[in-house]
C-alpha cells in the first residue's frame, strides 16, 4: 500500500493512474489518502474519472480539517475513513460528504475504539443523509471483534456507488 498524493509522487504519475482508471470503467477504484492538503491543490490539474471515490483519513478530530480539503474535490463520490478510529471526532460538518467507513484497529497492539465515538459518528451520518459503513470492532485480528454497531450490521453505500 501507498498513498499516490505523498509528495514523491509525480502529478504526472497521478494523471497518468487517472486515466487508466477513466479508461476501465467497468471498474470501480477507491483511492484513500493522508494527504489532503496535496491533493486539493493539484485536484484541479486533474480529469476525474466518474469511476473513482475519492477519500480521505480521518482517525482522530486532530485530522478533521481533511474533511474541508475532500469537500472542495470534484470527485463522484467523496468519503471518509474513520479507520481506525482513534478517538472522538466531535462535531463533523459531513456537507458534500457522500460516505463514512468507520473501524477499530486491528493487529499485534490494536488500540480500543470506545462505543460512543462510533455512535457519535454513525448518528451524525443518520442526521446528515451520509450512508455510513461500520467494518469491524478490530482487535488482535480485523474480525476478532465483530461488525454488529449495537446489534445491527451497517452496509451503507453511497448512492452513486450502490447502483
Amino acid at each position: 500500500m501507498s498513498d499516490l498524493f505523498h509528495d514523491d509522487v509525480p502529478p504526472g504519475f497521478i494523471a497518468q493512474v487517472f486515466e487508466v482508471i477513466r479508461e476501465t470503467p467497468q471498474h470501480t477504484y477507491q483511492v484513500l489518502t493522508k494527504r489532503a492538503q496535496r491533493l486539493s491543490r493539484i485536484a484541479p490539474e486533474l480529469d476525474w474519472p466518474p469511476n473513482l471515490p475519492m477519500g480521505v483519513s480521518v482517525e482522530t478530530r486532530r485530522y478533521g480539517f481533511r474533511i474541508d480539503h475532500l469537500r472542495q474535490l470534484p470527485a463522484a463520490v467523496s468519503f471518509v475513513s474513520a479507520e481506525p478510529l482513534l478517538g472522538p471526532l466531535g462535531e463533523l460538518d459531513l456537507a458534500g460528504i457522500d460516505w463514512v467507513i468507520a473501524g477499530g484497529e486491528s493487529g499485534a497492539g490494536a488500540r480500543p475504539m470506545e462505543l460512543d465515538w462510533v455512535t457519535e459518528l454513525r448518528d451524525a451520518c443518520v442526521s446528515a443523509g451520509v450512508a455510513f459503513f461500520f467494518k469491524q470492532w478490530g482487535g488482535r485480528t480485523p474480525k476478532a471483534g465483530g461488525r454488529e454497531l449495537e446489534g445491527k450490521l451497517w452496509d451503507e453505500l453511497p448512492l452513486s456507488a450502490a447502483s
